[in-house]
């Protein structure tokens, strides 16, 4: 047992602004918070939409409580003069700024690179866009989904060729979006290091801001294994392939007796030895043609129809036990309702419960990645909006309790 006291979180002690909508920029900075930084989301009056979205209960989003976990909000007008400059002073002390405003967007409230370098000298900052800061598709409006298609994503995830006149399906979330944010994390945490002088680089030249650029396009495209080399080589487009793997055999989800669907993934030679012997197909493994990965992805349909033929005798739960005691990585495919009541998601704080103010109890996803020795908390659930402007004003602007008063009375705040 490890009796060591706990450590704070990773990033505890850093300070990062959001100036951030929908779901890019305020994924990046959930995770950052999630592992211990201060987030000071900056939003209208009337609040990020995404407050909006999802089922509700008691009015408000529950999607909201998991989103906006771990920050605090500031409302406040962007397009008044005042407003940019309380926004200025918390930027001052600071450590970095992530946002996902069009191409110059941040300029246009008053933040361009130069006033930003006067704030603070070392800050990093993050942006996010459909294409990138550069590039002729730069002012081009974009969302996640159009990320995903021009990526590649929405292709990959088509049905097989020839199977449907469906429309090309998504992938069920807006991964387009998170995985920028994801991206974002990345470089900002990059950047702090660089600007710290923790880098074979050194530290910023002094004290130079430092520009991570983020495309969602870009971020997409960065998924897709070797889609690009393949055609660049080849000339090969790779197609959809449905629950297939298209590069390993057998790998698919297989139907159970009573309407479920199960993942087998058995893509490996000894994989496949041990999945034929546990359908009875031993004829199956000792094919010349079936002893490499390549000949079995030759013979998929009929691979596939020999695990169907079996697998369908079975109800979803005795599926996973053989295939589990065969040692053959498989699973359900879950439903919120499996995830909810998995022991190992619950036993590792994968699915916890929280205290939200409106709501009451949840459950949130817990905290990723998993720091054993200092991990990450779940330290408030998504704020009101505005519910700490006042607080953030006087503790990091420096604004009086009669400045602040003032703000709100001529509506800058909120």
């Amino acid at each position: 047992m490890n009796t060591r006291p706990e450590a704070p979180p990773p990033l505890s002690g850093l300070r990062i602004v959001e100036i951030g909508h929908f779901i890019a920029a305020p994924f990046a900075t959930r995770i950052l918070g999630d592992l211990g930084a201060e987030i000071i989301k900056i939003e209208p009056p009337d609040g990020d939409p995404v407050r909006g979205w999802g089922a509700q209960s008691n009015g408000a989003s529950l999607w909201w409580s998991v989103h906006g976990r771990n920050k605090r909000s500031v409302a406040v007008d962007l397009k008044s003069p005042e407003g940019v400059e309380a926004v200025g002073r918390i930027i001052a002390r600071s450590d970095a700024l992530i946002e996902n405003q069009r191409p110059g967007g941040l300029a246009r409230l008053g933040f361009d690179r130069e006033r930003l370098q006067e704030l603070r000298p070392g800050l990093v900052v993050a942006h996010i866009s459909g294409y990138g800061q550069t590039g002729p598709l730069r002012d081009r409006a974009a969302f996640g989904v159009i990320g995903e298609a021009i990526g590649g994503l929405r292709h990959l995830t088509d049905h097989p060729p020839g199977t449907t006149n469906l429309p090309p399906p998504r992938v069920g979330i807006s991964i387009g979006d998170s995985v920028a944010g994801l991206y974002a994390a990345i470089g900002v945490l990059a950047g702090l290091l660089r600007r710290d002088g923790r880098t074979g680089s050194g530290g910023a030249e002094d004290g130079d801001i430092s520009t991570v650029d983020v495309a969602l396009t870009e971020a997409v495209l960065s998924l897709t294994e070797g889609i690009v080399t393949e055609y660049g080589a080849l000339g090969l487009v790779r197609q959809p392939v449905g629950a297939r793997i298209a590069s390993a055999a057998p790998t698919s989800a297989y139907p159970s007796a009573d309407g479920r669907w199960v993942i087998v993934a058995a893509n490996s030679d000894l994989l496949f030895q041990r999945l034929t012997a546990l359908i009875g197909r031993e004829d199956l493994a000792v094919r010349p043609e079936l002893q490499t990965n390549a000949g079995r992805l030759k013979h998929v349909n009929e691979l596939d129809e020999a695990i169907s033929a079996w697998s369908r005798q079975f109800d979803a739960g005795r599926l996973t036990e053989l295939l589990a005691k065969a040692d053959i990585p498989s699973t359900l495919i879950y439903t919120a309702a499996e995830i909810a009541d998995d022991p190992q998601f619950r036993a590792r704080g994968m699915v916890r419960e929280v205290s939200d103010p409106l709501h009451g109890d949840l459950l949130h996803p817990g905290i990723v990645p998993h720091f054993p020795d200092s991990p990450g908390t779940i330290r408030c659930t998504g704020p009101e909006v505005g519910q700490d402007t006042a607080a953030v004003l006087a503790e990091i602007a420096g604004y009086s309790q009669d400045e602040i008063k003032l703000l709100y009375q001529k509506g800058v705040i909120a």
